[in-house]
């Protein structure tokens, strides 16, 4: 794993986080100095539950360090395999879905929603345990992506009014099932 390994990581977690924000754009008045708090609360909550999942990832995992150091690599592909597939299924199914979106801003759907998205941060915190160098500077860059691109998907949504030609929920997992390819083949093959 290097730090190129772990951009690709945040930048595919945070495409749950880029999507639903763009969705809440797309209700959004950035002119309003109300919907910027709201932004920045949410795109704060996405940033620090995407970031702190990992660490219990890792910390559960490493629980279990002689079995993972042994099968790390293939529960990698399992774990972002599965992710990167669910999210490329619920790219399929919203975009046959054409329901009109209304963005809500309470503080209990925020929460909801970052734990919502976060929960496959959850499971790639194992992907750090034959990487423990990696772990804080991996959370730091998850948390941050996650963010920003938080902020950036209201913005979008708010300027387009319309949903993206691309779903972004099918980028991140390619991202996702790609990497999970590339680290069982270094832990397997390599």
């Amino acid at each position: 794993m290097d730090l190129l390994n772990i951009i690709f990581i945040a930048v595919g977690l945070a495409m749950d986080c880029f999507a639903v924000s763009v969705a809440q754009g797309l209700d959004t008045d950035l002119h309003s100095h109300k919907a910027w708090r709201h932004i920045f609360l949410m795109a704060f909550l996405f940033g620090f539950f995407q970031g702190g999942m990992p660490l219990i990832g890792y910390y559960a995992g490493c629980l279990f360090t002689d079995f993972f150091d042994t099968y790390a690599p293939w529960i990698a592909l399992v774990i972002l395999a599965f992710l990167g597939g669910k999210m490329i299924v619920e790219a399929a199914r919203e975009k046959n879905e054409d329901k009109p979106h209304k963005a809500n801003w309470t503080l209990h759907y925020l929460l909801l929603m970052a734990i919502a998205t976060s929960i496959d941060a959850l499971a790639t915190g194992v992907v750090f345990i034959p990487y423990p160098e990696y772990l804080w500077v991996g959370i730091g860059l998850i948390a941050f992506v996650s963010f920003g691109l938080s902020i950036v998907g209201c913005q979008i949504g708010s300027e387009s009014k319309k949903l993206l030609t691309v779903q972004p929920e099918l980028i991140g997992g390619i991202i996702l099932i790609g990497i999970g390819i590339k680290i069982f083949v270094e832990g397997v093959l390599l």
